[in-house]
């Protein structure tokens, strides 16, 4: 298995968002089917997606800082 490097925040915040959509979208359509209510449904949505968003990222820089289960990048690649 290759050694992989540490993500950036780029990538951390690409990988938030695009989680993040999905997701928020999942959120939305349960809320629709449960109440009926689109407007309603998609602010439940919107406020999921928004709260989540940033706990997400946090949530991932803060793992990007703990080793374990991590394997040390090798010194040099042929």
């Amino acid at each position: 298995m290759p050694a992989k490097g540490i993500d950036t925040h780029r990538r951390s915040i690409a990988k938030s968002i695009s989680w993040r959509v999905l997701a928020g979208i999942i959120t939305a359509c349960v809320a629709y089917v449960m109440t009926g209510k689109p407007d309603f449904a998609m602010k439940i949505g919107l406020a999921d997606t928004i709260t989540k968003l940033l706990i997400y990222y946090l949530h991932e820089r803060a793992w990007d800082r703990i080793n374990f289960g991590r394997v040390k990048a090798p010194d040099y690649e042929v």
